[in-house]
């Protein structure tokens, strides 16, 4: 293999997004994103891929390069099949497809992108990276929901997991700003987004995390509910007369920030708070609520917690955030500096006190380079 660089491809449902990593010095010779696919001139996945290969080519970066080692592409579920990054075969895409069930919205797309790169350059290695993977070695007793197993293990009722590939990258980053190996260290990462999603890291091993089946379980997100009491969806659907794709548009679509108070975006929501908004209020505080209840929980997994890491849009950007959600933590060993809490900064860098037991710190996740890391290790080796 002469090449070193990785081009990692996120194909959604209407857009792709497309980076070029170097992996000999880091660098990131493009990116960028095609969008509306299927409205106007992208007609479709295939013509939105020719036009990333177009602008590739326009930049003298052209699929045909011979410094383009790999595609890495991410894939949203792997199921229990595909624990680690994989090299594609027609027989991976065949069971990435069987898995379609369980991400009804993502997978399908992501396969599309995988077959259109693949037709465009088959003589490349093309690896796919999932997102549940980094969440596989969640031991069965917290992996496994407390019904029947016969019928869990028929439909594949269990917890997978998100947000993998983020996760595994800020838990090794918190480690390094600490000096430290992954080894050593017992992180809680909190990946806070629009989707947001928290897991327990034990020596750089994942052991828990909030998202379930599906990415809608767990924390307060944008606009998404989290946790509900299940028997509020037999609820909805005998009293409400609501049908199973009017409750699913409901939890998905129309709960958590945006459900709450209108607004998902927490810089809104902030903006109202400052004007004396009690909805915007409420919300906050229910999501805040939600966040520290998840902290206290995965510091008693753990046992012992190193760390605690802030990543993602709302949490690499909101100091109001991160200090609600610390606040109050003292008993754990926690204590965050204000000053260094509201520096705003593009690197990983500690918020926490000197004489905090627990350092809280806030880092940049870089999903991309994380898929381009293990795409490029696996077609190395």
């Amino acid at each position: 293999m002469n090449g070193s660089r990785v081009l990692v491809l996120n194909s959604g449902s209407s857009s792709v997004k497309y980076q070029l990593l170097d992996m000999a010095d880091g660098s990131r010779p493009a990116s960028g994103i095609v969008e509306r696919i299927g409205e106007g001139p992208v007609a479709d996945h295939s013509a939105a891929l020719k036009q990333v290969a177009d602008e590739l080519a326009a930049k003298g970066l052209g699929l045909d390069s011979p410094e383009l080692a790999a595609v890495g592409h991410r894939v949203v579920h792997g199921g229990t099949r595909f624990t680690e990054p994989t090299l594609i075969t027609d027989e991976v895409v065949q069971e990435i497809e069987k898995l379609i069930p369980l991400a009804p919205l993502h997978n399908p797309a992501n396969v599309t992108g995988i077959k259109v790169a693949r037709a465009l350059r088959p003589d490349l290695p093309q690896v796919a990276v999932f997102d549940t993977a980094f969440h596989s070695t969640i031991p069965e007793q917290a992996a496994r929901y407390a019904i029947d197993v016969a019928t869990a293990d028929r439909w594949g009722v269990r917890r997978y997991g998100f947000h993998g590939t983020s996760h595994a990258y800020v838990s090794r980053a918190t480690a390094a700003l600490l000096g430290k190996e992954p080894a050593e260290v017992n992180t809680i990462v909190l990946h806070l987004g629009n989707g947001a999603s928290a897991s327990a890291v034990r020596g750089g091993v994942c052991v828990e995390t909030s998202m379930g089946l599906t990415p809608l379980e767990g924390l307060v997100m944008g606009t998404r509910s989290g946790d509900i009491d299940p028997a509020a969806i037999f609820h909805l659907s005998r009293v409400g007369g609501m049908s199973t794709d009017e409750i699913d548009t409901l939890l998905n679509k129309r709960s958590g920030l945006a459900g709450l108070c209108g607004d998902n975006d927490m810089r809104e929501i902030g903006r109202r708070m400052g004007e004396g908004d009690q909805a915007a209020q409420l919300a906050f505080d229910i999501y805040i609520h939600r966040l520290r209840k998840y902290v206290g929980a995965y510091t008693a997994v753990l046992g012992r917690v190193d760390a605690i890491a802030f990543t993602a849009g709302v949490g690499e950007n909101s100091a109001a955030v991160r200090e609600a959600a610390m606040r109050g933590l003292t008993a754990f060993g926690v204590e965050v500096d204000g000053v260094r809490n509201a520096l705003r900064s593009a690197t990983a860098r500690l918020i926490s006190t000197e004489a905090s037991r627990v350092a809280v710190a806030v880092v940049p996740t870089d999903e991309e380079m994380e898929i381009a890391s293990q795409t490029f290790d696996l077609v190395s080796a």
